[in-house]
């Protein structure tokens, strides 16, 4: 091995430039135009999925404002723009959350013990409500725990540890494969329970192996009782009040159409979304641990013993990903854009196929309302549970005490240091993700200092003009008439 091999460099950073993605190229050709369609009805989308919308297009964007950083040694300049921060679908914000939740988790919440991964997927009939209704999140999500809980300490008395206390930490995840709308709950839990030794500290039993006939009842149970609560609150009646049609119907109609895999508005409507089909390959069977009834589908395979806190923590960043991971968007032309699935399914299908504005359907439909908690602690997990403390690992001293601006998620408005003592630094991010020293000079080899944050307009454009960086927004495309106003206005030209 030559020398150079032995010693090679780990990977240097390089800035983000959203405008030469595909994601960012349809938004800004297509976004005013879907967002005028919508309006010229009497009905349009919800501000806050809106601002989500154009919040996006100026993420990374140096033109809105971003951080001077400074090496110590060689006074080397780097810029860095400031990200939108949302929880949706922008793939450098989510993917940062997914990294830092992922971090705290592995290291701070989720105790030394075995964590097995409860998936379950919902029946189509509940879909649409579960998309806005908080309320019954966090009901159906009771009843599951509930199930769930119950088998654990029924395990746990067997072996004669009585008392038995669960905890987890759910997920919320709103996406399919295919980026519809699709909640569902993805679950981490210590596979087993916690009781109460002699001396008073909460001690792990680790539950039995689980066994199919186990999922089937957990599945069977849960589905009986979510079917009974919806009965209870009247939601399976046809004639049952839909408050997002009557407060929001173009949301409520892109929603429904989402879950359904169908296409809302346009030339288009009701009608399914395109697929391109390669030769079909031999169908995927229910593997161990996976189990359906009336609709619902619980997949509890997966667990991750004590020791591998690597494979854990790759666990908790898939069930935190974002819905539109890079390269699976491409952009076939001017009126197709096709999204890349993870994996082929049992038909063919290898890629969908939509028009800008049905992919601006499927984003919209995404935007979680507000005050919709998509990560939910529970058990001795729950901040308020009273020997947590005892329980889970806590955060690490160095970690309580480093607190530095994060150059992608610092923006005005941002929580105070105070606030988030709890997150990772960008530079800890990259560097534990992809063995990246953001705060190495890339010239010297010394140490990368913030200087200041510049978000005054005029600052902004003659700096990057001076350092020869673009010093403007990409231009944003302005709402363009609707096909039948186009024929019009070329009618119109002709007579004259």
């Amino acid at each position: 091995m030559s020398a150079g091999h032995a010693h090679a460099k780990a990977p240097a950073y390089r800035r983000r430039t959203p405008e030469e993605e595909p994601l960012y190229q349809v938004l800004a050709e297509h976004l005013e135009s879907f967002l005028e369609r919508t309006r010229s009805s009497d009905r349009q989308l919800p501000a806050y999925v809106e601002e989500e919308l154009r919040a996006y297009l100026d993420c990374g964007i140096l033109a809105h404002g971003f951080l001077r950083v400074r090496c110590e040694d060689c006074d080397q300049d780097r810029v860095v723009a400031f990200s939108c921060q949302r929880r949706s679908f922008c793939p450098s914000c989510m993917g940062r959350r997914m990294v830092d939740t992922a971090a705290r988790l592995t290291d701070e919440i989720l105790p030394a013990v075995p964590v097995r991964q409860w998936v379950l997927s919902m029946p189509f009939e509940i879909r649409y409500r579960l998309a806005w209704d908080g309320k019954l999140v966090s009901a159906v999500l009771a009843v599951f725990l509930r199930v769930v809980y119950g088998w654990y300490r029924r395990q746990a008395n067997k072996q004669g540890h009585a008392g038995g206390r669960c905890g987890s930490v759910t997920f919320v995840q709103r996406f399919g494969s295919a980026l519809n709308c699709n909640p569902h709950f993805h679950v981490l839990m210590p596979d087993g329970v916690y009781v109460t030794s002699a001396d008073g500290e909460p001690t792990f039993v680790r539950a039995p192996g689980l066994s199919d006939y186990d999922v089937r009842q957990i599945v069977e149970t849960t589905a009986n009782r979510v079917v009974r609560l919806l009965q209870r609150r009247g939601l399976l009646e046809e004639d049952s009040v839909d408050p997002l049609w009557e407060e929001e119907p173009l949301l409520a109609t892109i929603t429904a159409a989402s879950v359904q895999g169908q296409v809302a508005t346009g030339d288009r409507a009701g009608q399914r979304v395109r697929r391109r089909l390669i030769d079909p390959e031999e169908g995927v069977r229910s593997g161990p641990l996976c189990f359906s009834s009336r609709g619902f589908s619980l997949h509890a395979a997966t667990c991750v013993e004590a020791s591998d806190r690597a494979r854990l923590e790759r666990l908790c960043r898939y069930v935190i990903r974002p819905p539109l991971a890079a390269g699976r968007l491409q952009i076939l032309d001017a009126e197709q854009v096709a999204f890349s699935l993870k994996s082929v399914w049992s038909d063919g299908t290898y890629q969908i196929v939509l028009s800008p504005d049905e992919l601006l359907e499927k984003l919209a439909a995404l935007v979680p309302p507000p005050r919709l908690n998509l990560v939910r602690y529970h058990g001795v997990l729950a901040p308020n549970a009273v020997d947590r403390a005892q329980i889970v690992p806590g955060p690490k001293e160095e970690v309580k005490e480093e607190v530095e601006m994060s150059p992608e998620s610092t923006s005005e408005g941002d929580p105070t240091p105070a606030q988030r003592r709890h997150r990772l630094a960008w530079a800890v991010l990259l560097a534990r993700v992809w063995a990246i020293d953001v705060t190495e000079c890339p010239a010297c080899g010394g140490r990368m200092k913030i200087l200041a944050a510049v978000t005054d307009p005029c600052s902004i454009r003659r700096y990057l003009e001076g350092v020869g960086l673009p010093a403007r927004a990409p231009p944003i495309a302005p709402a363009r008439p609707q096909r039948q106003q186009e024929l019009d206005l070329q009618f119109a030209a002709a007579q004259t």
